[in-house]
């Protein structure tokens, strides 16, 4: 029988020496292995752990529960969310009101890269969009993530380097396992037919399509925001408010195909 991983994350209630040593000793009587250990958010740690059998997670739980030193919060087979924690030593935020928004400041760059590149990696069509001010790193993220997830990234629309508007894509570049990526801005201020009609043909694929600037994207399309998958908001720090006032009144410079949102 294959070993499963589980999720348990506890809150420290009393943390006198050798608290996590006596939980450790506890999983090894119970022939539990501890694959990753870290602390996670406010004096709460979190471990991945690999049980042959569900009786021993519950006989674990049971245990637990009698000592009055911590307080179990999770146990349960781990979603993405808890092995970012355990990696990272910080969850990913939600949206109270929207729970498929999720938000980060620059501080968290690892954090969203990683998260990105897990998402990249899961098979069929996702849509994500990414909001965000100018220069907060959004296309690198999303570059980057690609790298990690081992995905081939094609611009269709972007002002990374200079300003890309693509009309068609080669053979070779339809593919479930590369990672599309579309300028909301761009698309909407310099695309001609053909280039929505490359847009159309690509969300159709079953790949990934990263649309930064979502909120744009929709004004110009059918697709409208319940159709994405996930929402990243990346910010410069917690308080920012990004608006879209300033990006409509950007005018791109067509002689160099540079702007004040080159990043």
């Amino acid at each position: 029988m294959d070993r499963t991983q589980w999720y348990l994350e506890y809150e420290i209630q009393y943390n006198r020496p050798g608290l996590l040593g006596d939980i450790s000793s506890l999983l090894g009587m119970l022939s539990i292995n501890i694959i990753t250990i870290n602390g996670v958010e406010n004096g709460r740690r979190g471990m991945l752990l690999l049980a042959k059998y569900d009786e021993q997670i519950t006989r674990l739980k049971s245990i637990l529960d009698t000592m009055d030193t911590i307080q179990i919060t999770k146990l349960r087979k781990p979603k993405l969310r808890d092995k970012l924690a355990v990696r990272h030593g910080r969850y990913i935020h939600r949206d109270v009101d929207d729970r498929k928004t999720i938000r980060f400041v620059r501080d968290e760059l690892g954090l969203l890269v990683d998260f990105m590149a897990e998402l990249y990696k899961q098979e069929g069509h996702k849509l994500i969009g990414v909001r965000g001010m100018p220069r907060v790193g959004k296309t690198e993220s999303v570059v980057a993530a690609s790298v990690c997830a081992n995905k081939r990234w094609l611009f269709v629309s972007s002002t990374l380097l200079k300003q890309t508007v693509r009309n068609q894509l080669i053979e070779g570049e339809y593919s479930s396992d590369n990672i599309y990526i579309i300028d909301g801005v761009v698309s909407k201020k310099r695309a001609n037919e053909k280039h929505w009609q490359l847009i159309r043909e690509i969300m159709q694929l079953p790949a990934i399509k990263v649309v930064e600037h979502p909120d744009i994207f929709v004004q110009a399309t059918e697709y409208n925001i319940d159709d994405f998958d996930y929402i990243i908001e990346l910010r410069s720090h917690e308080d920012e408010e990004i608006t879209y006032e300033q990006l409509e009144k950007t005018q791109y410079n067509q002689e160099n195909g540079f702007s004040m949102f080159d990043f």
